[in-house]
């Protein structure tokens, strides 16, 4: 039997391999699209790690937010108020995620991550030459904390859109542990260049290494082309598949469960950050001048919380992981009260617990990436993503300037801790709210050969 001619409307901005692959395939329609087009060549392999790769490295830059407590004491010489900058940068980091992240769906993440890269080093470079309050407040808080913010926009959206629904939670949490992880060599780098070149130089340096590093790597962000689908079928035992729809921001909001998950992050947020910004002070008391190993250790269980959790919410789904990990996450912070309250707490247990903390606190940032991927679509991913990470903002300046307060009150850290417990309980009710009806949940399986 003759087969009919096969009409075939690739699109002009792929490759020419890709176009020739098109033409001189014997493969159906159905089988022309997306990534098993593209797969079948190295260039889109490539293409996806590259990404992967380059918005990971911005992402090590960018962390140095994470390492802000081994500047605090040196800074706390200078003014009062040494955690304010620290408070005013995640909040700019929260605002410009929206900004960005609206930007980057328009231009493209290329040229966002470029600025970002800009807008750190600058800030850094105003601190350097500035022993001031506002000095540090506009040039960590409001120029560096908006540049990571647009950096960190940029890093995840692209990295995602080459690769399967089967692996968002994965992808999004490779990307973002960068962020994570980066306390494991800044905090040593920042303990040695504060020790032979003081605060001001520290700065300097580090203004000027973020430039080349952000602006270098932002080069290699691209988009897929135009047409470009990553190939996934629903997995048979999951139940009928559901359509993923590009929702707008507008939309998004509308949803009852964009206010759900942007309560829990504040909570999860907040509370992991009031202990990532005072773990080197609370480590200080049992390791002395050693404590940016707890800080370092602590940053590790960051990075793996977010690939970890990504994974797993791959495989059991994001509603349950996210679950299991606020639950346990509450009930580290109530055996944190009991290790900061007592005088005998090894070195070995407060950073246990706070690596725990910070494997838990990392998990939020692969996890609700994801869900807004899954919710709400590609299409406007980094403005919708944007939206809902002013809760890790609002959480960061809230939860972390009244654990300041009550340790200006009670004089420890416990209360913050109880405080942190009770709402990551809460948290852990809202969360139970977003499990899926059975057989409603997708469960996506690559094909073969596809494996970007």
């Amino acid at each position: 039997m003759s087969r009919a001619p096969l009409s075939i409307n690739y699109n002009s901005k792929w490759p020419l391999s890709h176009r020739l692959y098109s033409v001189t395939s014997n493969r159906s329609l159905s089988e022309l699209t997306g990534s098993t087009l593209l797969s079948g060549t190295q260039t889109a392999k490539t293409s996806g790690r590259q990404v992967v790769a380059a918005g990971l490295g911005i992402n090590l830059a960018l962390g140095i937010l994470y390492a802000y407590s081994m500047l605090a004491a040196d800074i706390a010489v200078l003014f009062p108020g040494s955690g304010d900058p620290y408070a005013t940068a995640c909040l700019a980091f929260a605002v410009s995620m929206i900004v960005g992240g609206k930007m980057q769906d328009k231009v493209g993440p290329r040229a966002i991550a470029f600025l970002g890269g800009l807008l750190v080093g600058i800030g850094f470079l105003v601190c350097s030459q500035s022993s001031s309050y506002w000095g540090w407040v506009i040039g960590f808080g409001v120029l560096a904390g908006t540049g990571i913010g647009f950096g960190y926009s940029a890093a995840t959206p692209p990295a995602l859109k080459w690769f399967s629904p089967a692996k968002t939670g994965l992808i999004a949490g490779i990307v973002v542990s960068g962020f994570g992880i980066a306390p494991v060599y800044l905090a040593p780098v920042c303990q040695y260049l504060l020790g032979h070149y003081g605060l001001h130089t520290t700065m300097m340096i580090l203004g000027v290494a973020f430039i080349v590093i952000v602006c270098t790597m932002s080069l290699l962000l691209i988009n897929p082309p135009t047409g470009f689908v990553p190939v996934a079928q629903h997995s048979p035992e999951a139940g009928e598949k559901k359509i993923c729809v590009d929702a707008t921001p507008i939309q998004m909001l509308k949803e009852r469960r964009f206010y759900i998950l942007w309560l829990i992050f504040f909570v999860g947020a907040g509370a992991g950050l009031m202990v990532i910004g005072s773990v080197a002070g609370i480590a200080r008391q049992s390791m002395g001048e050693m404590a940016f190993i707890a800080v370092a250790v602590m940053a590790i269980g960051n990075a793996a919380g977010r690939v970890v959790a990504g994974l797993m919410s791959d495989k059991i789904g994001r509603a349950t992981t996210l679950i299991l990990l606020l639950a346990l996450q509450s009930a580290l912070m109530f055996v944190a009260v009991r290790v900061v309250s007592n005088e005998d707490s090894g070195a070995l247990l407060v950073t246990l617990v706070a690596t725990f903390i910070g494997f838990n606190y990392g998990s939020n940032l692969s996890l609700f990436p994801s869900f807004i991927k899954d919710y709400w679509g590609t299409k406007n991913y980094g403005t919708n993503y944007g939206i809902l990470f002013s809760a890790w903002g609002v959480g960061a300046f809230v939860l972390v300037k009244l654990s300041s307060v009550l340790k200006a009150v009670h004089g420890g850290m416990e209360s913050s801790f109880i405080l942190a417990g009770i709402l990551l309980l809460i948290g852990t009710v809202l969360a139970i709210s977003l499990l899926p009806l059975k057989g409603t949940e997708s469960v996506f399986v690559e094909k073969e050969p596809s494996k970007l």
